[in-house]
Order: C-alpha cells, then structure tokens, then sequence
C-alpha cells in the first residue's frame, strides 16, 4: 500500500511516485563495482560528438564533413566502450540494432540522390526496450518473459521516426515494466538488461522508468532518445542525467505499439540534451494515428516544428507560477538551486508569482493508484493478446507464474506485489475505477492546474523536478524524497524538465508544467531559461559523488 508524501522535511515512506518515476534520493549503497573513491572512470579518447547537437549532426551532413554512416559508426563504439563492459559499464543500452549501419548507409546514399527528409534525416536515435520494432531487435519491457515476441508491426513514434530518417541504433534498458511491478524496486534494473548506472556518479540511480534513454543520452551514446512515461518517467531520468525531458499532453504522441502501464496516463516523449533537439524530436514524434484514438484530440494542436518557437528572450513578460506546497523543502540544497533560477528567470524579465500552489496536489496519490491497478491489468492483457501466436502468455496471472517460475532472473531483488494487486482487479467498468478516474480527472484539471493557472493568469508552474539521484540499493529498493511529477502526469498535461545545476555534482532539474497543448509555450520557457543558464555539462563516469564539490 501506498503512503501520502510527508510535509516538508518528513523522510517519506513507499508513495506511488517511489513507483513509477523513482529516483532514489537517500539509501544504502549495495555492491555495483564500485571504486571507494570518486576518481574518475576511465573514459579513454576523447569523443569527438560529445555534446553534438541535431542541428550541429546536420550541419556536418550537409557539408559532407560526416555522414549518417559515420556517425552511427562512432555512437556505437563509444556504447561498445562505455556502456558494455568494465568498471564503468552503464548496462544503459540492451540491444543494439545489427542493422543500423545499413539503414545509414542507405540514408546516405538517398541525401546524395535527393537531399535530406528532414531535421532527423541520419541521426542517431535510441528508443526505450517498451516501443515496439518489427525488426531484428526485442521488445520486452525489459522482462525475459517477452524474449521472442516480436510485434507484429512497428509502433506508430518508430514509424515517424523511420519516416523522418532517423537511424535507430537500439533499445535502451529501463525498469522493468515500466517499474510497475514492485513496491520496493530499483529504479533501471530489469531481468534482461540488468542494473543501469547513472553516468555523473556509477553508484547512484539513473531513475526510472526511461532509465536506460537517461543515462545513454547524457553519455553522448546518441543524438537523442525517446522515452515514455506514465508519471514521472520521462521527466524524473531526466533530471537525474541533467538533460531536457519533455511529457508531451496525452494525445499529442501516439501509444499504439508501445508496451502499457496505463492508458489515461501514457505517453511517449523526448529525452535530449538540449531543447532545441526535444523541440526537433517532438515534432517528429507528434501526430494523427489511427490506431491511438486519443490522438484525435491532437488536431488543431499538433505542431510539425516546434522549434519555431524557441526565443531566447522567451520569459519576457512570462506570468510564472511557484507552485511550492509539496514540491519544496524535502531537500534544502535543491531548494537552493530552484531559487536561484527564480531569481535568474527574474532578471530575464518574467514576472514570478510565489507562491502558486496547486491546491488538490495532496489528493491525487490515492485515485491514481486505483486507476493504474485497474488499468495496468486491462492493458497489458490487451497488448499480450495483440502479439497473437508470438507468445503463450495471454495474461496478468501469466505474467506473475512466469516470474515465480523464473525467480532467479526475474525476482532475485525485489518481488511482484504490484502485479499481485492487479491482478485482483475487476473489468474498467468496475464503479470503484469509474469513481477514481473521474476523481483523477477533476482534482488534477479543473480543481488542480487549471485552477491556479487561472486564478493567477499564468503562462507555467515551476517547481524542482525532484531531488539528486540517490544511491542504488537493490537490498531495499527506491527511497524518495520529493518530486512534482504528479499533478501533470494525472492531469495528461504536459511537462518539461531542464537542468537546474548540481548538488555534489549530482544533477537536480527544474519543472515547467503547463495546461492542455502548451508545449509552445513551455518550449519557449524552458529555451530562454536554458540560454541564460546554460547549466548542462558532461557527465564523468566517476564511481562516486565528490562530496566536497561545491553546490553550483
């Protein structure tokens, strides 16, 4: 069961953010091939693409300087290098496409022949092990039970990104099923691809669910990625790694193909190390698909480039909102780095509202799990029966006797309490699901974001994304302090999370949330908060935090 997140200052029990986002902000260091000290990792030569963005990718394409062939050559080295074996080993990519240096050099020879197709033409993408690819490669949702299981067809996002002629180098590792599975997890581990590692510091989470896209983009092992998220899971990895990551409105990117946790709540997004790049990703990743009929909702939205709206002097005259009930005083040094950035967004001209809270934020834990629960159980049942003849496991109950059955692989850490719950769920027109739907939709919309954004004429709502990455602890499982994932996540509005600086050198992120359909505007907020910040920086695969850096 879970617990209400404490006041301020309040260590927190299990909550259904611990769950489903799960950055571990405090806990017991277990054995990860770590070094006692915080001497870097060997990185070996320098990477010529560190830091590269799409636009900077493109450029040299263009030119004739670099082709997609080599590009993709060298991000998989460096995955090859950096991610595979040794002691820095992020075990953050679980499958590389044996393909991916064909699809390149096709796309190459097509440039020459008619030019590119647009901003993504040659770049190299990785995608989450929940998006479906009807290739050579799995999709598992990082359990072994799917091994095999091949879709039937491409997801909707994979079908736009080929489209676009992005050159999808692999699947990234994540927590397993989506870290619905256990009350006391470890966010990133999963039975196929193992524990992933956070490359600021080798011994602390990478956060969940999209670990695997979160760590592998901020080790330059891609252009971008794409994640998914349901609370938290694309948006909390992201803080984690100090990069850019964008939960776009429910509609707006299609779910068909991609592996459910549940469906009033998911969505797929980007994760990136700038947001120009999310800004170019989204516009790739948005769009009508007739096998996600939410996706209706999306047209008259839809944007096909987003980048348009990026300004740099973008928090002129911007009404933002603190929203700091709940979301601050759980980690003084976090609060620490937010209110810098007020003060930063300030003096870039916005008019800074605080405080802004969101007055049904302590109300929302409890429907939301209901309705996950109800949901999870109807989903993945549909899903496993869209594979057909692909697999024999039809059902939830399937699912728990496979792990029991293969407890070493799938239960050596932690259990299946989550599944369990669900299982016990009724059908979705259970009045008890009904009741806490309905209840998710009122408190986190119209008596939630659009209530205060209303009542203080807002353009966004800020707050810290969520505190530094804690330790992993595969013993004990996630301890979380704090983060401000929920309130959007329920409301299926939209989100972006961009850094915000560094606690020991570990990243902490700041929230711009917004209403239905405002990623425009949260595009161009976040832009002009980064320009004038430009707080990012590389990652160095160290074993520990330096717990004598400075907080900067």
């Amino acid at each position: 069961m879970k617990k209400p997140l404490p006041s301020p200052g309040t260590p927190q029990g299990l909550s259904r953010r611990t769950l489903l986002g799960g950055a571990a902000a405090a806990g017991t260091l277990v054995a990860l091939e770590a070094h006692a000290d915080s001497t870097p990792a060997p990185r070996g030569k320098p990477f010529e693409l560190e830091e590269a963005t799409v636009s900077e990718l493109q450029a040299a394409m263009t030119s004739g300087k670099s082709t997609a062939h080599g590009l993709a050559e060298r991000y998989l080295a460096r995955i090859q290098e950096l991610d595979r074996t040794g002691d820095s080993a992020l075990h953050s990519v679980i499958e590389l496409n044996p393909d991916a240096l064909a699809i390149a050099a096709a796309l190459d020879e097509e440039r020459k022949a008619k030019g590119p197709r647009g901003p993504l033409h040659g770049i190299p993408v990785l995608i989450k092990d929940n998006i479906a690819t009807a290739d050579k490669m799995q999709t598992t949702a990082g359990s072994r039970a799917l091994i095999g299981a091949v879709p039937p067809r491409d997801a909707f996002v994979v079908e736009r990104l080929r489209a676009a002629g992005a050159v999808i180098l692999g699947k990234t590792n994540l927590s397993e099923w989506a870290n619905f599975r256990s009350t006391h997890s470890s966010s990133g581990w999963s039975g196929r691809g193992g524990q992933c590692r956070n490359p600021y510091a080798l011994d602390r989470t990478p956060s969940g669910s999209s670990s695997g896209s979160g760590a592998a983009t901020a080790a330059n092992f891609c252009a971008v990625s794409v994640g998914t998220e349901t609370d938290g899971s694309i948006v909390s990895p992201s803080a984690a790694c100090s990069l850019v990551g964008l939960k776009p409105t429910l509609g707006l990117v299609s779910r068909s193909g991609i592996i459910p946790l549940a469906h009033s709540q998911d969505s797929a997004g980007p994760m990136t190390r700038t947001v120009a790049d999310a800004a170019a990703l989204l516009g790739v990743l948005a769009g009508l698909d007739p096998g996600d009929a939410i996706t209706a909702t999306s047209k008259g939205h839809a944007q096909t480039d987003y980048t348009r709206f990026l300004e740099p002097n973008g928090l002129k005259g911007a009404r933002i909102g603190v929203a700091r009930e709940r979301f601050f005083g759980y980690h003084p040094a976090t609060d620490a780095l937010i209110e810098r950035a007020l003060e930063l967004m300030k003096a870039q001209g916005a008019i800074i509202v605080d405080p802004a809270n969101i007055p049904t934020a302590a109300k929302l834990d409890e429907p939301e799990m209901e309705v996950l629960l109800f949901e999870f159980k109807a989903d993945i049942e549909a899903y496993l029966a869209g594979l057909g003849t692909r697999t024999h496991l039809k059902t939830l109950a399937d699912l728990i006797r496979f792990n029991e059955e293969n407890r070493d692989t799938e239960l050596p850490w932690f259990g299946q309490e989550l599944f369990h719950q669900s299982v016990e769920k009724g059908p979705l027109t259970d009045k008890k699901y009904l009741k806490a739907l309905a209840a998710c939709r009122k408190l986190s919309r119209a008596q939630g974001i659009d209530a205060v954004m209303a009542k203080h004429k807002l353009d966004a709502l800020v707050a810290p994304t969520q505190a530094p990455p804690g330790l992993i602890d595969l013993v004990n499982g996630d301890h979380w302090l704090g983060s401000s994932s929920t309130p959007a996540a329920v409301a299926g509005y939209p989100s972006i999370t961009v850094p915000a600086g560094y606690v020991a050198g570990l990243p902490v992120g700041l929230s711009f949330i917004g209403r239905a359909w405002s990623e425009p505007t949260l595009l161009r907020l976040a832009f002009a908060y980064e320009q004038a910040s430009r707080l990012r920086r590389p990652p160095g695969f160290a074993p520990t935090a330096d717990l004598r850096q400075a907080n900067t």
